[in-house]
């Protein structure tokens, strides 16, 4: 079985950390961090003296080594292109150093994985404003990654075990993410969704399409995008032999999709029209069960759902769980 990729995220944020804490916890078998030494002994400095166990570090030089090291010990593979000094950076605090060392890893656990040498990546949190000050062009993690990857379209799923969202737009502003609503964009959300869930093991994936406008737009008294966009698309989607449904009323859609034990969601999916009409609704079930996956990328990356929490960074009270559960994800949609 192949290893994970996790890389290490922000120096200055909680990414070191959390990952530490699952390393000394026992639950990442089978996995190395993609970063830098030192940060990661001053994470497990810090976990050690919270956890009351050592956790050794140790390097690795290619990804099958990781298979070698003892358990609860954290293997680390240094990618090229490391700046000098990222350990001594101070908890909490945006730093041009933290985003170059960032991307440097991202980059190349992309690499491996392109190579087929890691069954997955998962990416510890990074900072928009410390990949922007270390001159990235990308606002964030999914645009590196298609870029890193020459993929083409690809899509941000938030998911946990009752609920999955695909965003048709991202990182943008309200307005831009307003204007994304296009027939294509919405079809292609809806493509890569269906080929998504099948990959995860869902033959025929049933996929409710959220409005844009309050109540999608009540037949066009509230706006006319669902009719002249959004459900033309869903027309579309349907004639390829995708089951997608829809427009329906953002403001109840997810309810119906929620699985529980004592509802069983509508819809396997639903495809939301921007960030946070898609992200609330998973986050507010609990932000230490929700994951991040790209989708359409020629490999599986998963990401906790929560950012650098520098208010927590260096403090040991940071909660892995989230991390822990994007592993999961990862090694089971690889496998699948």
């Amino acid at each position: 079985m192949q290893p994970l990729a996790i890389t290490m995220g922000d120096a200055c944020g909680i990414g070191p950390e959390i990952i530490a804490m699952a390393f000394a916890r026992g639950a990442l078998p089978g996995s190395f961090v993609v970063g830098d030494v030192e940060v990661l002994r001053r994470a497990a400095a810090i976990v050690s003296s919270v956890e009351r166990v050592g956790l050794p570090v140790a390097v690795i030089e290619r990804p099958a080594d990781a298979g070698d090291v003892p358990p609860r010990c954290l293997p680390v593979l240094v990618p090229p292109g490391l700046p000098a000094g990222v350990a001594g950076l101070p908890f909490g605090r945006v730093d041009a150093v933290a985003g170059i060392a960032a991307a440097a890893c991202i980059r190349h656990a992309v690499a491996l994985a392109l190579a087929r040498e890691v069954a997955a990546i998962v990416t510890a949190p990074i900072h928009k404003e410390a990949l922007a000050a270390a001159g990235e062009p990308y606002p964030g993690h999914t645009e590196l990654l298609q870029a890193e990857a020459s993929a083409g379209p690809v899509r941000m799923m938030l998911a946990n075990d009752e609920l999955k969202t695909v965003l048709v737009s991202i990182h943008v502003s309200l307005r831009r993410a307003i204007e994304a609503v296009s027939f294509e964009a919405v079809l292609e959300t809806l493509r890569i969704a269906q080929r998504a869930a099948v990959r995860w093991g869902q033959a025929a994936p049933r996929i409710a399409v959220a409005g844009l406008n309050p109540h999608a737009g009540e037949a066009g008294l509230f706006g006319d995008e669902e009719l002249r966009i959004i459900a033309p698309a869903i027309a579309a989607a349907c004639r390829e032999g995708i089951d997608a449904r829809g427009p329906f009323a953002p403001d109840t859609v997810f309810m119906r999709a929620r699985h529980t034990p004592e509802h069983p969601g509508e819809f396997d999916v639903v495809v939301a029209m921007y960030h946070d009409q898609g992200l609330i609704p998973v986050k507010y079930l609990g932000v230490e069960r929700g994951v991040n996956v790209t989708l359409g990328l020629p490999f599986v990356r998963t990401s906790p759902d929560h950012g650098t929490a520098f208010d927590l960074a260096g403090s040991g009270r940071a909660d892995p769980a989230s991390l822990i559960a994007a592993c999961q994800m990862a090694r089971r949609l690889a496998v699948g």
